[in-house]
């Protein structure tokens, strides 16, 4: 039994297998590394997710605290890998009551901007670590961020500006900012017209912002301690706001669904705004939040039916129109950033068992043929998020990599796997061997040093 294991909620399938937290921070150097690093991948694979400390049991998924993993990668060798807690006062037992936002999990994601890595969870202010993940303390933009700051904001990649909003379950609802590339909030701004809704997510394109109000909502009647659930009365809608100029929202009423991560939204060649991601239907979500609370009758993965989805919304007519793109349940989907918020030809998911597939994969969609090609995993291997770099001196899209940080129960260890993202058929380029199984997480970033 591996000396990271402890005592734990075995109800709880978020603290159990490739999700069972680890108990203490450690640091290893000069990685084993099989096939050949890249050379242009100089700088931090960093990766965050939920790990409560030894005896807690959150009521949620989402509320442990939050781990930093990383990886240093420099002239084609593994450097370090090191694990860090976010040290926030929430680490420490000191709860988050809606008036303290600087006590966060600070679990979800994190960024590199502005000269900052900031480790974010929506409902609270950002928390700056720094580049070996010793924790600085919470952020906020100068005085400027007045609210709670989403865990995906968006980088322009022309611009270089970072877009990004903080949602509430009491007006005002919705507030939109904007940052410099060097850090600076220049446009901070209430939304009118938002709700009550879960706005995990948004999107961006090079002329529009895109809004996310969806049916599952602010209700006090939620036991789980994050109190959103599905409404059948709320009705979904998809707004559409010029990135310039006054905020002026057009909604677009949608059918009922979730969508908690954005593939990617753009302009089409008809003028109409495109957004693609996982969609939930009613019984996805509700399935879905058993595993993240731990309810009774929960599935054995925490996605139960999100699939690739599409929705097409069209400002000269006001009408939406939308379609599924595949049958398999997927999620944290993510692209070449160098094409955000641009026509993509692209996307990559991890997906879960379900749907005709037996075990967890990474999949990669062409949305202009419809094909999907796989990189599957054996039967007790995870990988988590497929982050995108870039090849250097790359011409298609899709000229780069993947990394992974895979989970593999039967062996009781962790890899960054480095896939070839042109071509998933093939085996990894390279792998680098990781000193301890690494729990799944939950989002994270490719920092190159010249960032």
């Amino acid at each position: 039994m591996s000396s990271d294991k402890m005592s734990i909620d075995l109800a709880k399938p978020y603290l159990t297998g490739h999700y069972e937290p680890v108990a203490d921070e450690t640091t290893a150097r000069e990685l084993t590394v099989h096939g050949a690093i890249p050379p242009e991948l100089e700088g931090r694979y960093l990766r965050n997710g939920h790990n409560p400390k030894p005896g807690v049991t959150p009521s949620h998924w989402f509320k442990g605290t939050g781990m930093i993993h990383g990886v240093r990668l420099s002239g084609g060798q593994a450097e370090w890998y090191r694990n860090r807690w976010v040290r926030t006062p929430y680490l420490e037992g000191v709860p988050f009551t809606g008036t303290n936002p600087e006590v966060s999990a600070a679990g979800t994601n994190i960024i590199h901007h502005g000269g900052r890595y900031l480790a974010l969870q929506e409902a609270n202010l950002p928390w700056e670590v720094t580049a070996e993940l010793e924790t600085v303390g919470p952020y906020d933009f100068g005085g400027k961020l007045t609210t709670a700051m989403t865990a995906h904001p968006k980088e322009d990649p022309v611009t270089g500006e970072l877009f990004f909003f903080g949602y509430s379950p009491f007006p005002p609802y919705l507030t939109f900012y904007v940052a410099s590339p060097a850090g600076q909030i220049t446009r901070a701004e209430v939304i009118d017209g938002a709700g009550p809704s879960l706005m995990h997510d948004f999107a961006i394109t090079a002329d529009h912002v895109i809004w996310l109000d969806l049916p599952v909502v602010f209700d006090m009647s939620e036991q789980s301690g994050i109190p959103y659930r599905w409404s059948d009365a709320y009705q979904p809608r998809i707004g559409v706001m010029p990135r310039s100029g006054p905020a002026q929202v057009t909604w677009f009423e949608v059918e009922p669904g979730a969508l908690l991560h954005v593939s990617n939204a753009y302009t089409d060649q008809h003028g109409r705004v495109v957004v693609e991601g996982p969609r939930y239907d009613r019984p996805a979500w509700e399935s879905s939040w058993k595993w993240w609370i731990g309810a009774p009758g929960h599935g054995v993965t925490p996605e139960a039916g999100s699939v690739h989805h599409r929705w097409i919304l069209d400002l000269a007519t006001g009408r939406a129109s939308e379609e599924p793109l595949d049958g398999l349940v997927t999620e944290f989907p993510t692209i070449n950033e160098t094409v955000l918020g641009r026509p993509s030809r692209y996307s990559y998911a991890v997906a879960f068992p379900g749907a005709g597939l037996d075990r967890f994969a990474v999949v990669k969609y062409d949305t202009s043929t419809g094909e999907r090609h796989l990189h599957p995993f054996a039967p007790d291997q995870m990988p988590g998020e497929a982050v995108f770099v870039p090849a250097e001196g790359g011409t298609a899209e899709d000229d780069g990599y993947l990394l992974t940080i895979t989970s593999d129960l039967r062996a009781n260890a962790s890899q960054l796997l480095i896939l070839d993202a042109s071509d998933l058929r093939g085996g990894p380029v390279a792998t680098v061997e990781l000193p301890r199984r690494v729990p799944a997480g939950i989002h994270g970033n490719w920092l190159p040093d010249n960032h």
